[in-house]
């Protein structure tokens, strides 16, 4: 799966003159499978002329006898430039289907394109020029935002995880909020990862306290759970080098999700049978 360049490389984060992504291309993988993945086109919006919708994908596990569905929320694309976590969910959702088993017990909503004429255009920011993952939750008129608010208000997931690329990292490292329990989730994420990528053990990264690559503190604004949930729902925000090959970042993400959609079934189990 590639995302075709032309052009001048620059600095991620700033315009380039690269021809702009087809959209729905980078989402044909998923075109035979579905039969196992919804898909549903969320409310549309208009960005100077141009109409964009944020396209969702749902997958439903086998059941476990007896308990509910954990309901999961994937979301990448937020910061446009950062295609490794777009092409890594888009691959989740294909293998997932494939291998349904890896899901039992799961109800996940894939979001891989949460800020479509940032990624259209290869800029951090929305062609609106906002950065949208400091937007959440504080009145924003930004319509991607409006869009994903009303998802994370009304399914009420039980775990939301963020796929991101930093340029300033040489290595994998998280972002834990919400439950308390986040980190034991986190923690086995960044163990499968750092097969095929270095782990940033720094003590400051991104200008936060860091531990073993796990960060609680983070930047205000960012897509999380409504605040009267927040205590309830994990939350990962899980970053890949930017700057590393992008193949090994997308096996990074891969590895991560699998880690976490084992661990937090885990924990769940071990919690009903206290």
């Amino acid at each position: 799966m590639t995302i075709t360049q032309s052009g001048t490389s620059r600095k991620p984060g700033r315009t380039t003159s690269h021809r702009r992504i087809d959209l729905e291309a980078l989402l044909l993988p998923l075109q035979p499978l579905a039969k196992k993945l919804y898909r549903s086109n969320l409310t549309g919006f208009e960005i100077q002329n141009h109409f964009y919708s944020l396209p969702r994908f749902l997958f439903v596990g086998p059941g476990n006898k007896g308990t509910e569905y954990i309901r999961l929320g994937i979301f990448a694309g937020i910061h446009g430039d950062e295609d490794a976590g777009v092409l890594a969910t888009i691959e989740f959702a294909r293998q997932l289907a494939l291998h349904p088993e890896w899901g039992q017990g799961y109800e996940i909503f894939f979001y891989p394109i949460c800020n479509p004429s940032g990624l259209e255009d290869r800029t951090r920011h929305s062609r609106r020029g906002k950065d949208l993952n400091r937007e959440f939750w504080s009145g924003s008129r930004e319509p991607e935002v409006q869009t994903l608010e009303e998802e994370l208000n009304s399914l009420n997931f039980h775990g939301i995880i963020s796929l991101h690329s930093d340029d300033t990292s040489e290595g994998i490292y998280g972002f834990v909020g919400g439950a308390e329990m986040t980190r034991h989730v986190l923690l086995p994420a960044l163990l499968a990862a750092e097969t095929v990528l270095p782990r940033n053990i720094a003590k400051t990264i991104d200008g936060f306290e860091a531990a073993h690559g796990i960060i609680d503190k983070g930047y205000s604004g960012v897509l999380s759970a409504p605040v009267n949930r927040r205590s309830d729902t994990f939350e990962i925000v899980f970053e890949t080098p930017h700057l590393a090959d992008r193949n090994l970042q997308i096996e990074a993400n891969l590895l991560a999700l699998k880690a976490v959609l084992k661990e937090y079934r885990g924990f769940i189990s071990m919690s009903q049978n206290l």
